[in-house]
C-alpha cells in the first residue's frame, strides 16, 4: 500500500511539472476513487475487518474456533477471508467481514477444558453407589486433573430418571478423550455394579369395541 501511495504522488508530480491542471485532475481521481470504493465496500470492509483481527488477535492459526456459523481449526488468516478445516476436513472460507461481526468461541483459548456428562439411574438404584463407581473412574484417569475437585452429585429428578451430573476438569486437548472414555466405562460400571440406566418406555392399552 505504501509503495502505491508514493507511486501515485510521484507520478502527480511529474505531471505537475509538465503543465498539467492538478486541480481538474484531482477531481477526476476524486471522483473515480468514491465510484470504486462504492463498488468494493463489502472487499474493503473485510480487508478493514482482517486488519482488526491481526491486530487483536482473538484466535491464532491452530486454534479450534465457532465462528459466523462455522465450527473447526483455522488454517490461515489473510486480508480478505480466514480460512476453517472442520473435523472431517472440509474447507471453509468465511469472509473476514462476518467473522469480525460475530461472537467468535475459541476452544483452543485456555490450556484446561471442563467435562460435563449427566447420567440417569433408575429411582430404585442407590445413588452413593453410583456416584462411588463414578468417582472411581475419574480417580482411576491420568487425564482428570485433580485440582479443581472433580464434581459428582443428583443433579435432578426426572419422570423416570435421577440425574448424575459429573464435572472433571482436563487439558483441552484431552477434552473429547476424556468424555467418550468416561461416558463408555459409565454404562460398562453401572451394567457390571447392577445399577439400572433407564430409558423411555410407553405403554399401550387396545380397546377392542364389541360388534353391534
Amino acid at each position: 500500500m505504501v509503495r502505491y501511495l508514493i507511486l501515485v504522488v510521484t507520478g502527480l508530480a511529474v505531471l505537475q511539472q509538465f503543465g498539467v491542471e492538478m486541480a481538474s485532475l484531482l477531481i477526476v481521481m476524486s471522483t473515480a476513487g468514491l465510484a470504486i470504493g462504492l463498488a468494493l465496500q463489502g472487499t474493503l470492509s473485510n480487508v478493514a475487518a482482517g486488519v482488526m483481527l491481526l491486530l487483536f488477535r482473538p484466535f491464532k492459526i491452530g486454534d479450534v474456533v465457532s465462528v459466523a456459523g462455522h465450527t473447526g481449526g483455522v488454517k490461515a488468516i489473510t486480508l480478505f477471508v480466514t480460512e476453517l478445516a472442520t473435523p472431517d476436513n472440509v474447507h471453509i472460507v468465511v469472509p473476514n467481514g462476518q467473522v469480525w461481526g460475530s461472537s467468535v468461541l475459541n476452544f483452543s483459548h485456555h490450556e484446561t477444558r471442563r467435562v460435563d456428562i449427566t447420567v440417569g439411574i433408575g429411582y430404585e438404584d442407590d445413588v452413593d453407589k453410583a456416584i462411588a463407581e463414578i468417582n472411581a473412574l475419574i480417580e482411576a484417569d491420568d487425564r482428570a486433573l485433580a485440582a479443581p475437585d472433580p464434581f459428582v452429585a443428583l443433579t435432578g429428578l426426572g419422570d423416570s430418571t435421577v440425574d448424575l451430573t459429573l464435572r472433571v476438569w482436563c487439558a483441552a486437548a484431552d477434552y473429547w478423550g476424556l468424555k467418550f472414555s468416561l461416558t463408555k466405562q459409565i454404562k460398562e460400571s453401572f451394567d457390571a455394579a447392577g445399577i439400572n440406566i433407564p430409558y423411555p418406555q410407553r405403554t399401550v392399552h387396545l380397546v377392542q369395541e364389541k360388534a353391534d
